[in-house]
């Protein structure tokens, strides 16, 4: 890249990508015909399609476990659907469309990346940011985007998303019955390192996440508990692969099935605990 040169890297992502505007246009269409004709599709809501976004999802990361590029492409299709479906929703309730959503990406991209962008949107002339330097700035700015939401939503929402931000947090507030039901607010600890992490995610993902996010803000660790798992080929730092991993992870399902226990809600307690916490709060 010539030094010195600055681009609309939008505008050059538009000319390299040939028809791709065309077809997600024509996708758009089609979704709001479906709307209008089909009574299937236009009896969705919101809430009737979370569902199908979770299989969706799970599809995904199959097909990108095997591999398959057309089944990716296939799958990625049906993650672009929900996305189309939801955004035309939300157009119909007057709230925002799918070009406000590409906009808020963008934007927030942008916002983010400061190794790569000016706050214009052109590039930077040079990129010497480090990757620890980059997730730094990128918790940074997240950090300054929840603090603007809770001021934004009257401290009612924390943790949404930017692109809620601009277009939810009020409009849902003022007409609740065209978007989905806020759940019950947050504990505490959701506003600080560990604020926008799902509540939903899957218990072992949760506390994975929550993990990285601890280590990030310096957080302290908790002690390992002791247990029969600590003994053995198996126990500590002997676990070197993910496949010994899993076996571990499995054993801890087996005990818990023997006895009668829900693994998923035990982790699930487990790391709501660690993040309330005092001294990660």
């Amino acid at each position: 890249m010539m030094q010195g040169l600055k681009t609309d890297p939008l505008n050059e992502s538009s000319r390299r990508a040939g028809s791709s505007t065309d077809e997600m246009a024509r996708l758009v269409g089609v979704v709001a015909a479906l709307r209008e004709h089909c009574p299937w599709t236009a009896a969705l809501t919101h809430d009737s399609l979370t569902t199908y976004l979770l299989e969706e999802s799970y599809e995904l990361i199959e097909a990108l476990e095997t591999g398959h590029s057309n089944d990716i492409a296939a799958e990625l299709g049906d993650i672009l659907l929900q996305v189309v479906l939801h955004a035309r929703l939300a157009e119909e309730s007057g709230h925002f469309d799918v070009d406000d959503v590409a906009r808020g990406l963008s934007e927030k991209l942008i916002r983010r990346s400061p190794h790569v962008f000016h706050a214009d949107g052109t590039l930077q002339e040079t990129f010497p940011a480090t990757v620890a330097e980059i997730e730094e700035t990128w918790e940074r700015v997240k950090a300054a985007e929840r603090a603007a939401a809770l001021m934004d939503a009257g401290g009612d929402q924390a943790g949404v998303p930017s692109l809620a931000v601009r277009f939810s947090a009020r409009s849902s507030l003022e007409n609740p019955s065209s978007l989905r039901e806020p759940r019950p607010g947050p504990t505490p600890s959701a506003q600080g390192p560990f604020a926008g992490i799902p509540r939903s995610l899957p218990a072992l993902a949760m506390a994975q996440k929550s993990l990285e996010r601890a280590a990030r803000a310096g957080l302290a660790m908790p002690a390992a508990a002791a247990g029969p798992l600590d003994a053995g080929p198996m126990g500590g730092g002997d676990i070197a692969t993910e496949g010994e991993l899993g076996k571990v992870l499995f054993d801890v399902v087996r005990v818990a099935q023997q006895n009668g226990l829900d693994a998923e809600r035990a982790l699930r307690l487990a790391v709501l605990d660690f993040q309330r916490r005092p001294d990660t709060r």
